[in-house]
């Protein structure tokens, strides 16, 4: 077996994930793991998928042909076998604030600067109540080596913050 990690993306429209999970079925692959989203009228997904390896041809010939037919591009790429990540803290971040330009810029480098990995990042814009503008909100899951200080973390963020006039929020996972 193979694992492959495939990216997609196209217009929305009915029937783009029946047309991937459909090649993944016809060359005797099974679908792993995947997060999907909608975004601006543009699906995509990342998704990872075992293979025969007898059937990896056939099956990156018929990816290519999804763009033709129902209007979604994949790439494969050959998963790396990587050593699982040493230990690690799982933590939860809410951020909610004025919108405006460098956010997650800035949160990111400061999460960055004290080791912590992204493993999930969900971010969307709003009206503010009563006319205030946009809001900007994100969460996001983040691991932190063992050897990391939490309250190191939370100092940064939290020194983002109040530069950034946000509110924001840094527990365990609930």
């Amino acid at each position: 077996m193979t694992t492959y990690v495939l990216t997609a993306i196209g217009d929305d429209r009915p029937g783009l994930v029946a047309a991937l999970a459909a090649a993944v079925d016809e060359h005797g692959g099974s679908w792993v793991d995947s997060q999907l989203a909608l975004l601006a009228g543009k699906f995509a997904g990342i998704v990872q998928v075992d293979l025969p390896d007898e059937a990896v041809q056939d099956f990156l010939s018929a990816l290519e042909g999804l763009e033709a037919e129902v209007g979604l591009a994949v790439e494969a790429a050959v998963a790396e076998q990587t050593a699982p990540p040493g230990p690690a803290r799982a933590l939860r971040l809410h951020l909610l604030g004025q919108d405006r330009t460098g956010m997650v810029r800035e949160v990111t480098t400061a999460l960055r600067s004290q080791g912590a990995t992204i493993d999930g990042l969900r971010s969307w814009t709003r009206e503010a109540p009563e006319g205030g503008g946009m809001l900007f909100e994100a969460e996001a899951e983040l691991r932190l080596p063992t050897e990391s200080d939490e309250a190191d973390v939370r100092e940064a963020l939290e020194t983002i913050a109040a530069e950034l006039m946000v509110d924001l929020e840094l527990d365990a996972p609930g």
